[in-house]
Formats: C-alpha cells, sequence, structure tokens
C-alpha cells in the first residue's frame, strides 16, 4: 500500500484545509495517509520536530510519498538526512524554503524561532540520495517565501519547479484545495 506523510507548517495544524482535502482524495485513491501534529507547532524546534516524523515515518519504503508546508518541508529534509530514514518514492514541498522574507523575520519571536532552521547546515548528498523525485510549488506572490528559493531546490535536489499565482503562502486555514498537488502525488 502507498503511504502519504504529510507534515504541517509553523502554526498549522493537520485537520484544516488543504491538508484534509488532500487526505480525502488521497484515501479515495487507496493511500494510507498519515497526518501527524507537530509538537509545539507555535515554537517549532528542529530536533522535536524531527523525532516526531521520525517515529511516524518508522516504516517508510519506496511506496512512500512526503508531503510537507513551509517549515514541513525543512522537517522532512533533516529527517531524510538522519541515518533512520529510508529512501522514499516522492516529496512534494509546498511553499519551502531555505530563506525567508523581511517580512517572514519582522517579529523578534519569528526570527528566533526561525534562526536555527536558517542556519543549521544540510548535507543536501545525503538528503537527496534518499528522494527518487521532488516538486517543488511555490507561489510569486508569497510574503514570507522568496521564489528564489526555488533554484536551491532545483539544483541540489534537482527538484521539479511549480511557479502558482495568488496561493500567498498556501495558508491552510485559508486555502481549501491545491489540485497540482494531487497531480504530482499521482504523476508517475
Amino acid at each position: 500500500m502507498k503511504t502519504a506523510i504529510i507534515v504541517h507548517g509553523w502554526d498549522g495544524k493537520p485537520e484544516v484545509g488543504w491538508f484534509k482535502w488532500l487526505e480525502e482524495e488521497l484515501k479515495k485513491k487507496g493511500f494510507k495517509v498519515i497526518k501527524p501534529h507537530m509538537p509545539h507547532p507555535e515554537s517549532p524546534k528542529i530536533t522535536s520536530w524531527v523525532k516526531k516524523l521520525s517515529d511516524v515515518a518508522k516504516n517508510t519504503d519506496e511506496k512512500t510519498i512526503f508531503i510537507g508546508h513551509s517549515i514541513g518541508c525543512q522537517t522532512i529534509i533533516r529527517y531524510l538526512e538522519t541515518s533512520k530514514a529510508k529512501k522514499v518514492s516522492k516529496v512534494i514541498f509546498i511553499a519551502p524554503w531555505f530563506t525567508l522574507t523581511d517580512v517572514a523575520l519582522e517579529e523578534k519571536e519569528s526570527k528566533k524561532i526561525a534562526k536555527p532552521w536558517l542556519e543549521t547546515k544540510i548535507n543536501f548528498k545525503k538528503v537527496k540520495s534518499k528522494i527518487t523525485t521532488s516538486t517543488a510549488i511555490f507561489s510569486i506572490n508569497d510574503p514570507l517565501v522568496s521564489i528564489e528559493n526555488a533554484k536551491k531546490f532545483k539544483k541540489e535536489f534537482e527538484s521539479k519547479i511549480i511557479f502558482q499565482k495568488n496561493k500567498g503562502h498556501y495558508e491552510e486555514n485559508r486555502i481549501k484545495k491545491i489540485p497540482i498537488i494531487l497531480k504530482e502525488i499521482l504523476e508517475k
């Protein structure tokens, strides 16, 4: 059975908006769907988020697909960097980042939370070796994530890059469906 693991973003919840829609659509297609509640979403920390993902992803294999939103993408990347992680079929990154805009870092608390995520190095080669294919989806009007991040996803993971209009940061409480995600998951 194919498994999809969906990782929400900073201050997110897995049971709302497009996460709920995507889960329903994937179940119709025969997927087992795992949507963990990440610890302390208002103040995400690399160690606890990667540990949580490691706990729920322990039975992954080459039929597993990861879908991440924002800092959830970072979590997937950092999990795949660990020795516990196995090679997976596909990763779909939604509003992924290695850098954030000035708007995202305006508040002192946001800057403090983001700092380790922005500064802790990633072994891209190790991560790439565990991803069969990946797609990175960006909105050209995302106030938090610059589309400049697309270059790094293309370079480091050979991700297929998709730009969309007027999706903002793909906030799960605002956007109810993102059909391109389902299309990318189902594409062979």
